[in-house]
């Protein structure tokens, strides 16, 4: 079987039908336009995810010299634990979950709810508009920064920031794309570096105060780590947060969900069923370790494979109808968050913005509904609307 092209206009607006076919096919097929095989199947994928003969950071003999147009994109990605293996991975994700608490993560709760009835306050009044800047955007971008503790007026610079950078992993990637993500990288790592040192002058109860503090064994973040990890919260958290609800609020009206699906009782497997059925992320990739076999697939040692996650969710090994969306299904464990040592550290605060985001946007807008159908944008890997509007009465 042969995979299309990561930009072919069918597969963007809909992939999935691909992903069936490759399921059956391999799981594990050659994908030309990743130079790579993929991995299709929950079970791979799954596996994948937590054996250690696979991993994010690139072998030694491999690392390429970084190209000066993207010295300070580098200088930030470097100390970004989504790319690194122990030992070096051990010792920072330690670290970051002293201070990343789940009790620092609930406490937000009550941020995140004025929140949202600000934004929504905000919009009665208004009869079409698009959520995705004007709602989906806006909660996960106010709620970090309220996390970190930045002043929240720093969001636009924050939203421009992590949409630069987030863009070097999408398939439409060139020379402007990365420009542009260097100069947000340079941009970004400035500020922090200022407001870090404020911080260590003047405490305040917030993250990056924690992460200062936060040792382990004698050990804390260096300045450096400590800029890399705030960059990695904002983007990857906030990336996918954004069209985590955007593609959630797509899929309820598209299916004329129920009112019950978003009750205190049920929005919990409401939200992991979207996640199963429309993440925002589609591919994550590991490098192979040592030689190795994949089914009937040889990998040599520096090879890289494509764990595609959202292949991986509409598994019919695993979930019966796959390919129909059903909130009142039995939560079962999925891969929208990874898995393995680099499980997303952000997952319960994403699950928290989604549950209380949607309940709040329906119940402010009950007779919400789509002003026309929604196109995908052309950002493979990720899996996100150009824009979404709704009719809001």
């Amino acid at each position: 079987m042969k995979l299309p092209d990561l930009r072919d206009p069918d597969f963007v607006q809909n992939p999935f039908p691909t992903y069936a076919a490759a399921r059956t096919a391999g799981p594990v097929l050659w994908w030309d336009a990743m130079n790579m095989h993929a991995a299709f199947d929950h079970a791979t994928v799954n596996a994948l995810l937590r054996d250690k003969r696979f991993g994010r950071e690139i072998p030694s003999e491999l690392a390429q010299p970084v190209p000066d147009h993207l010295q300070a994109f580098d200088a930030v990605e470097r100390h970004s634990m989504l790319d690194l293996e122990p030992p070096r991975h051990t010792r920072l994700r330690g670290l970051v979950l002293r201070a990343f608490t789940g009790r620092r993560i609930g406490a937000l709760q009550p941020d995140l709810n004025e929140i949202c009835d600000d934004l929504l306050a905000g919009m009665k009044g208004t009869d079409t508009l698009d959520l995705i800047p004007e709602y989906c955007q806006l909660v996960p971008v106010r709620v970090i920064a309220r996390l970190l503790g930045v002043p929240e007026d720093m969001g636009p610079d924050l939203l421009r920031w992590s949409t630069a950078m987030v863009a070097m992993y999408q398939a439409s990637r060139d020379r402007k794309t990365e420009d542009a993500a260097n100069t947000a990288a340079q941009e970004f790592a400035d500020f922090l570096r200022g407001y870090v040192e404020e911080r260590r002058k003047d405490p305040r109860d917030d993250l990056i105060t924690e992460l200062i503090a936060a040792e382990e064994d004698g050990e804390k973040l260096t300045a450096d780590e400590l800029i890399g990890t705030c960059v990695l919260l904002l983007n990857a958290g906030h990336e996918a947060t954004v069209h985590s609800m955007g593609n959630a609020v797509a899929c309820l009206l598209e299916n004329q969900t129920t009112p019950e699906a978003l009750s205190d009782t049920r929005i919990e497997a409401t939200v992991e069923e979207v996640l199963r059925f429309k993440p925002p992320l589609h591919v994550f990739t590991r490098y192979a370790y040592e030689d190795t076999t994949l089914g009937a697939v040889s990998l040599k040692r520096g090879d890289q494979v494509a764990l595609v996650l959202s292949a991986a969710g509409r598994d019919p090994a695993v979930w019966d109808m796959p390919d129909t969306f059903r909130p009142e299904r039995p939560v079962k464990p999925h891969v929208a968050f990874g898995g393995g040592l680099h499980f997303c550290v952000g997952a319960k605060l994403a699950r928290m913005e989604l549950q209380v985001g949607l309940q709040k946007l329906f119940t402010a807008f009950p007779d919400l509904s789509l002003a026309g159908m929604p196109h995908h944008a052309d950002s493979y890997h990720f899996h996100k609307f150009d824009a979404l509007q709704v009719n809001l009465r």
